[in-house]
């Protein structure tokens, strides 16, 4: 077994919103700080067949459950950010305030760095403000919503970077990335994290099959940032069996209907607006989304001869908060099936969207198959994790992603997820300091 010979302060698994966060702030600290990407991709090209394999191949970043419903995961440097949809819904304080976590000072930073902020008028299409419209009519409180956007980059035309954003005004955790080795963070991809190496219960850095060999790397701290469902894989192959039972994962259907007076443009935003009821647990927001997309989500209502209408086609799309259910197999396999209270959610929130695209003029509506996207609550805070997400019962080891989340979300985490980062950040900041005051010398002083 080969041993790196160079050793590190800290080695974040994963480069995802969160793992990309902690390891941009600790590297701006002078941090000796390794990421392991266990895929690759670190150049974003943003064509179709470029993303093809890191987000919709079956078994890795495209895994079905039992009832054939399609949850979906970026795997690439900057994980799913990538390939999202770049909205930045605030976090959600009292979850986290109840098990002693206070975001308020992250978000604000977060806020202060990151391009935030809901779209200029000008970048929101016709298409887009006739939904609006339709349900503010209706009495939704439809509104714009915040977008992870450089909008001052972007130029009328411009393709949104569903496959990736070669032209950068869709912020993605890969920038944090680069940042982070800017400041001279380690970054090596298609390293792939099979489990954490221990000394007794303390982390002491984690084994990895890289460029076809087995080796160990060792580090102060270990941080697993592999996401909801590759994060507690990570644990189970290293002992910790508790990990990867009863999470969330989002579920979501798209809601369409044809409309003669208004095509979809080049440069469609999706989720430029929407509505959100917390209180339901439904998300409601346009869904613009390219041809090849829009193809198979058409496909998969048997709608063939709607195939070639996308142009024409308002899309609507209904997230639900689902219950926390199901566990993951020992190769990171979805075994949830959705609960009747999840069902009724997707059915409200159906018959909701059918009434708004009725009142913008839409015929011929139908609903999409289920998906589900950005799952968590695997090692749940309370459950798994102390509130400065260190695993409970083992020192040194910390995890920072979706899976951390400790009550079902509803909601694109990335925000929370950066802010989440950040705290740990400054916790290990503060840790090491309070370390190394503790082992300077006592002297005593005559009088």
């Amino acid at each position: 077994m080969e041993i790196m010979k160079e050793k590190f302060d800290v080695i974040v698994v994963g480069s995802g919103a969160g793992g990309a966060s902690v390891a941009k702030d600790l590297a701006a600290k002078g941090k000796k700080v390794l990421i392991l990407e266990g895929s690759g991709g670190n150049r974003i090209k943003g064509s179709f067949l470029w993303a093809l394999p890191y987000m919709m191949l079956p078994f890795k970043s495209l895994l079905l459950t039992p009832e054939l419903l399609g949850m979906v995961r970026g795997l690439t440097t900057g994980g799913s950010s990538v390939f999202y949809y770049g909205t930045a819904f605030p976090v959600a304080h009292d979850a986290f305030k109840k098990y002693g976590i206070d975001l308020t000072e992250s978000e604000k930073e977060a806020r202060k760095e990151l391009p935030i902020g809901p779209l200029k008028d000008e970048m929101v299409t016709p298409m887009a403000r006739r939904m609006m419209e339709s349900a503010r009519a209706l009495g939704y409180d439809w509104k714009k919503l915040d977008k992870f956007m450089y909008q001052d980059r972007w130029r009328p035309g411009y393709g949104f970077g569903y496959y990736g954003d070669r032209h950068e005004v869709k912020w993605s955790a890969k920038m944090y990335i680069d940042e982070a080795v800017r400041r001279g963070a380690v970054l090596l991809n298609r390293a792939k994290v099979k489990k954490v190496l221990f000394d007794g219960k303390t982390a002491k850095g984690v084994e990895m099959k890289y460029k076809g060999r087995t080796m160990q790397v060792l580090a102060k701290t270990v941080i697993v940032a592999a996401g909801g469902i590759g994060s507690p894989v990570v644990l189970r192959r290293s002992g910790i069996r508790n990990a990867g039972y009863n999470y969330f994962f989002d579920p979501l259907i798209t809601v369409c209907g044809k409309v003669k007076d208004v095509r979809k443009r080049k440069d469609e935003i999706p989720m430029t607006a929407g509505c959100v009821m917390r209180n339901e647990g439904i998300v409601m927001t346009d869904m613009a989304v390219p041809f090849l997309l829009d193809q198979a989500f058409t496909a998969s209502s048997f709608r063939i001869w709607r195939l070639f209408e996308s142009r024409k086609t308002l899309r609507i799309m209904i997230k639900i908060r689902d219950d926390l259910a199901g566990s993951l197999t020992d190769r990171g396999g979805v075994r949830k099936r959705l609960t009747p209270a999840d069902r009724e959610k997707l059915r409200k929130g159906y018959d909701m969207a059918k009434n708004i695209l009725l009142n913008a003029g839409a015929k011929g509506i139908y609903k999409t198959w289920k998906l589900a996207a950005h799952p968590g609550g695997t090692i749940r805070i309370g459950h798994m994790l102390d509130s400065n997400l260190k695993l409970k019962g083992y020192e040194n080891l910390y995890v920072c992603d979706c899976s951390v989340i400790p009550e079902p979300f509803g909601l694109p985490p990335v925000l929370t997820l950066v802010c989440l980062g950040k705290r740990l950040a400054k916790h290990l900041q503060a840790e090491k300091q309070g370390s190394a005051k503790a082992k300077q010398p006592a002297y005593a002083v005559e009088n």
